[in-house]
C-alpha cells in the first residue's frame, strides 16, 4: 500500500473512530483530511527538507534561535529536530491519525451548530 493510500485510509478510520455531530460528517472529513495535508507539507514549507534545512528558510531561523537559547546545541526532541526528522523520512502513520483526528475534531467544533 502506498504511503498516500494508507493516509486516506487513516483518515477514514479516524472520521469513524470520533463521533462528530450528526450534521458536519462532511466538515469533519475534510477537517481530517486539512490536518493530515498540514502535517506532510508544514515542514517542507518552513524548510525542512531532506537535504537538512534550507538556507535563509524559517526553519533556519528556528534553529540558529534554538542553538542560541540552548548554548550552541539543538535540543534532540525539539521542536527543530522533530521537523527535521519529519522533513527527511516523513512522519509516522500515528501521527497522521491525529492529526486526522484533530483536524476533524478541531472542524466540528468550529462549524457546529
Amino acid at each position: 500500500m502506498s504511503k498516500v493510500s494508507a493516509i486516506i485510509c487513516i483518515t477514514l478510520i479516524a472520521s469513524m473512530a470520533i463521533q462528530p455531530s450528526e450534521a458536519g460528517v462532511g466538515q469533519w472529513i475534510v477537517g481530517a483530511a486539512v490536518g493530515v495535508t498540514t502535517v506532510a507539507i508544514a515542514p517542507a514549507a518552513l524548510g525542512f527538507g531532506a537535504l537538512g534545512i534550507a538556507s535563509g528558510s524559517i526553519g533556519a531561523a528556528m534553529m540558529s534561535a534554538s542553538a542560541i537559547a540552548n548554548g550552541g546545541g539543538v535540543l534532540t526532541g525539539g521542536v527543530v529536530a522533530t521537523l527535521q526528522s519529519v522533513g527527511v523520512a516523513g512522519a509516522s502513520y500515528a501521527t497522521y491519525a491525529k492529526a486526522a483526528a484533530a483536524g476533524g475534531a478541531a472542524t466540528d467544533y468550529l462549524f457546529e451548530d
